[in-house]
């Protein structure tokens, strides 16, 4: 006689959601309010505090000895020997796991220090382990951006695939009147929607599951993966939510092409076709291309009413393999849509004339008074000086005007990695093809005279105005 286990706990994928420190923490919390179903929660935190009022079903408190319960002070160190400390504990809880989310806000202490060590003793016992973290938003201290920098690199180490969705990129989808709670609930939202998206295909909760040995071939030491959402209602909401999952403004222009694997979520009410699946995956098939493996799962949520949503992550990057397009080969359709969230870090560059600069930031640019003299009385075009390419730490902005000015005919403008405030807070063209694009210099003494007096006014950006952080080359000068 055959005997079949109908008792859930016994079969499928045991998927656990670790959240650590307290952003960690309150994205476990966001994800219970909002009823993800089918994994197991677990809250880990240095402050006891903290720990008490999450929602998880398993708290973990770490570190008891070395904080007291009373956090790790923002110091990593801290929250590494911590999770250290409770190591046995962390790999009980973990025990039996074949899927493992960790989650955490990088940039403090905990959740930065702990989350490696979480993922490593995940690896240890053999489980898939998916990082999905945030970096710092700009408003923040730069010394906790460096932090979370650094605690990225080191996670990576650790983990299968990595998600890392920049806060700062949310402002460019967001209402400039949205509050600063309802800022990080939408960083919440993220985290949800990127755990969702994976789990709900593997949990049995959809109408087409994906088998977890598939997944596994998708993410499995994978490193760094791009994560898009995009939701679309109206009559091609399909083909509209699949360009909205690509095209993103978080995202600037990068293409899933290059990816080794594509794993697609599609998710909707009882209105959804199969026809409008097969667009949706053709579309993000065609922009993969041919050798990427793809599985896709369908998800039924009668919540989504008449949207449809699509969740694309894409892995196997190398990295800065990143390609930076413009194009979509599927065609435009004008339908109503629900603002996509693609988040990914991009290390990439493009230069950008001025001219792409929004027009209606005029105090966020100054012109110095003798340029402004000059150009009147010359009645020539103020243009600024141009330089294409990397800044070097070690080299002044002066010395890099001057050595392009002596080679380039055409005026040049001095880009860095750092995306300027102006372009960040407005025209969402503009930084889109700035892809990280930064123009400004400090002030005219610290230009060499041949640009001054060859009829050519720079354009001035005072760093010490408004400016949330200056690149490292605007340091060296200002500081």
């Amino acid at each position: 006689m055959i005997t079949i286990d109908t008792d859930s706990t016994n079969y499928g994928a045991k998927i656990r959601v670790i959240g650590v420190g307290g952003g960690g923490g309150n994205a476990i919390n966001s994800m219970i309010q909002r009823g993800l179903t089918g994994v197991d929660f677990i809250a880990a935190n240095t402050d006891a505090q903290a720990l008490s009022k999450n929602s998880a079903g398993t708290k973990l408190h770490i570190g008891k000895e070395s904080t007291r319960g009373l956090g790790a002070g923002g110091r990593p160190e801290i929250g590494k020997e911590a999770a250290e400390e409770n190591a046995d504990d962390i790999r009980e809880y973990l025990s039996g796991s074949d899927m493992i989310f960790v989650t955490a806000g990088m940039g403090g202490g905990t959740g930065t220090g702990g989350a490696p060590v979480v993922a490593r003793i995940g690896r240890e016992l053999g489980a898939l382990v998916v990082g999905i973290v945030t970096n710092p938003f700009n408003f923040e201290a730069k010394k906790r951006a460096n932090i979370a920098e650094q605690g990225i690199n080191e996670l990576r180490e650790y983990v299968d695939a990595l998600i890392v969705i920049p806060n700062e990129k949310l402002l460019s989808i967001i209402d400039r009147n949205t509050s600063f709670i309802e800022a990080f609930q939408k960083v919440d939202d993220v985290l949800y929607n990127a755990t969702r998206g994976i789990s709900d295909i593997i949990s049995g909760n959809g109408y087409i599951n994906v088998d977890f040995a598939d997944v596994r071939s998708i993410m499995k030491d994978m490193g760094d993966a791009l994560m898009g959402i995009g939701i679309a209602s109206g009559e091609h909401r399909a083909i509209a939510a699949a360009q909205n999952a690509l095209n993103s403004p978080l995202l600037e222009g990068v293409s899933i092409t290059g990816a080794q694997g594509l794993l697609v979520n599609i998710s909707g009410g009882s209105s959804m076709t199969m026809h409008e699946i097969g667009e949706a995956v053709s579309i993000i098939e065609e922009n993969a291309g041919n050798d990427v493996n793809l599985i896709h799962g369908i998800v039924y949520d009668e919540s989504l009413d008449d949207k449809l949503m699509i969740t694309v992550v894409a892995t196997g990057f190398k990295r800065g393999q990143y390609q930076v397009t413009n194009s979509m080969s599927a065609p435009q359709i004008n339908v109503q849509t629900t603002q996509p969230t693609i988040e990914r870090h991009i290390a990439t560059q493009t230069s950008i004339p001025l001219s792409a600069a929004p027009s209606s930031a005029p105090s966020m640019r100054t012109i110095p008074v003798h340029a402004q003299q000059d150009a009147r009385q010359q009645k020539v075009n103020v243009k600024p000086v141009k330089v294409y390419g990397d800044i070097d730490d070690e080299q002044s902005a002066p010395q890099l005007i001057q050595a392009v000015q002596e080679k380039a005919q055409e005026p040049q403008v001095a880009i860095t990695r750092n995306q300027p405030a102006f372009m960040r807070r407005t025209d969402p063209n503009a930084v889109r093809q700035a892809n990280g694009g930064s123009i400004r210099i400090s002030s005219v003494n610290d230009l060499p005279n041949g640009v001054r007096s060859n009829s050519q006014p720079v354009i001035i950006r005072d760093p010490k105005s408004s400016v949330v952080e200056k690149p490292a080359f605007l340091r060296k000068i200002m500081d």
